[in-house]
This record gives C-alpha cells, sequence and structure tokens, in this order.
C-alpha cells in the first residue's frame, strides 16, 4: 500500500479474518481427529465384542465334544486287525499260540527276544529241537517284528479305553490275497486278528480256585460210584 491509500483499518480487519480462517482451520482439524478417534473406538470394541462372542462359541464347542466323549461308552474288548501282511501263515498261527493268555507288554517282550534270536516259538513238526522246556520251535523274526507293531497299537487301543491289566484272550490268523510275484511265484499274505480284555489276577484266582474245586467234587463222585458198582458186583 501506498501512504496515501494507507488504512490502519483495513489492516486490522485482514489479520483478523486471517487469525479467524486459522482458528476455524484448527476447529475443523481437532472435529476431524476426534471422529477418527471415536471410529476407532468403535472398531475396537467390535473387535472385542466378535472376539467375545467367538470365544464363547469356542468354549460351547469344547463343552460339547467333552460330553460327547464322557457320553461314548467305553469297550470292555479291544480288537486289532492287520490284512494282508507279507508273513507266512503257518509262523503267524504259531505266533498266535505263542502270545496267547499272555499281558499285552509281556507279549511284546517275548516277541523281542525272538526277533533277536534269543527265545524261540514253539511249533509242530520236523523241525529241530531247541534248548529249554520246549521240543521244537524257530525265530520267525519278520513275523515277529510285524506282530510288536500290531500289539503296540493294540496297548495304546487298550489304554484309550481304560483297561489296567489286559490280557490277550483272541488271537488267530487266517490265509490272505496271494499275489502273483515274479516268475509265477505267489507271495505269502496273511490276516491277523488279536483282542485283549482287562481279566485281573484275582479274578483268575478265583477261576481258578473254582475249577479246582469241581474237578475235585468229580473225582470224588466218580470214585464213589466206582466203589459202588465193586460193592454190587461182590
Amino acid at each position: 500500500m501506498t501512504e496515501k491509500n494507507y488504512n490502519p483499518e483495513q489492516r486490522q480487519k485482514s489479520t483478523m479474518n486471517k487469525q479467524e480462517k486459522a482458528i476455524k482451520v484448527e476447529k475443523k482439524i481437532e472435529e476431524a481427529r476426534a471422529e477418527k478417534l471415536e471410529k476407532k473406538e468403535e472398531r475396537q470394541e467390535e473387535k472385542q465384542e466378535r472376539q467375545q462372542e467367538k470365544n464363547i462359541e469356542k468354549a460351547e464347542a469344547k463343552e460339547k465334544k467333552e460330553e460327547k466323549k464322557k457320553e461314548r461308552p467305553k469297550k470292555t474288548k479291544v480288537f486289532v486287525r492287520g490284512e494282508n501282511i507279507p508273513i507266512s501263515t503257518k509262523y503267524s498261527m504259531a505266533i498266535c499260540r505263542f502270545i496267547k493268555r499272555k499281558r499285552v507288554s509281556d507279549a511284546i517282550r517275548d516277541l523281542e527276544q525272538v526277533a533277536a534270536l534269543r527265545k524261540p516259538v514253539p511249533m509242530k513238526g520236523e523241525i529241530p529241537h531247541r534248548k529249554g522246556q520246549i521240543m521244537s520251535g524257530r525265530f520267525p523274526q519278520t513275523a515277529a517284528k510285524h506282530f510288536i507293531i500290531l500289539l503296540k497299537s493294540l496297548a495304546s487301543n487298550c489304554i484309550y479305553h481304560g483297561l489296567e491289566d489286559p490280557v490277550i484272550t483272541e488271537a488267530f490268523a487266517n490265509i490272505g490275497a496271494r499275489p502273483f510275484g515274479r516268475r509265477g511265484i505267489r507271495r505269502k499274505r496273511t490276516h491277523v486278528t488279536v483282542a485283549a480284555e482287562n481279566i485281573k489276577r484275582a479274578e483268575k484266582e478265583e477261576r481258578q480256585k473254582e475249577k479246582a474245586a469241581e474237578t475235585k467234587e468229580k473225582k470224588e463222585e466218580a470214585r464213589e460210584k466206582m466203589e459202588e458198582k465193586k460193592e454190587g458186583k461182590k
């Protein structure tokens, strides 16, 4: 401005206008910030609500699963089955007789000794004699290793169903599929089934005592009948 057109009131008005504009801009910035903060808080609250709902749903699902597990009836007899195992049926039948009426842990230990060529499996037929209380036997290593795998899975099933002292009550082997190999040779395949039950020692002892008492009574009755017959003949 020139000195002629100089107006101090006009200059004050321009400064006032600039200050008002700056104040309005600051207010708008603060309002925008406040809106952003409110939106963030709302989003966080929504996320928290969603997480709480998800946690509640997960807890309900876990409770349902636990109820189903509790309601699931536990078995008193556990089975394990192997199909088309590449072992001899003859050896597997001998091993089934060998492990029957034994505890699962004892059977696994005995088969480990068989695989290590320390304990033979008693077998029938023209087979060489072995040291110990058996007449003849062999060391079927491959069959013993496959049976160890089956018995370990049987032991895990017993643990799952709560069998404390499982005993092998059933063990049998059947001929499986016989696929052709090279030069038309038939390969060996066997189906194996093993079952275990929770038979306690006390129950076994009571059964043995009952059987012994029954046999004694039968023998005494047979003797009395024989004596009566002898007296009648005289």
